[in-house]
């Protein structure tokens, strides 16, 4: 009976993660605010004419534009930073002999 409880358990884990890979690989549709906003960006900075938006065509990118592609949901969303819990050391640790 337990082989069996084993058994079921692990094809249904199985099933779940193969659900969930078929779900992330799919990409996500752009809205139309989105595709005017990256049209906008991409007729503004894409030096190169590759349809895409590099780091070095980023780089040069204004705040106002950068924010209105962060508004429009398009963009890596940065990770907040932890905040810090202890003081940093300011006095070197003593050496030993």
């Amino acid at each position: 009976m337990k082989k069996f409880l084993v058994a079921t358990l692990c094809i249904l884990c199985a099933c779940a993660m193969t659900v969930k890979a078929a779900d992330a690989t799919g990409k996500k549709e752009l809205t139309a605010e989105q595709k005017a906003v990256m049209t906008e960006m991409l007729a503004k900075y894409d030096a190169n004419k590759d349809g895409k938006l590099d780091k070095e065509e980023k780089s040069k990118m204004s705040q106002e534009d950068k924010d209105k592609m962060t508004k429009a949901g398009l963009g890596r969303k940065k990770k907040a930073a932890a905040p810090a819990t202890e003081a940093p050391a300011t006095e070197a640790p003593a050496a030993t002999k």
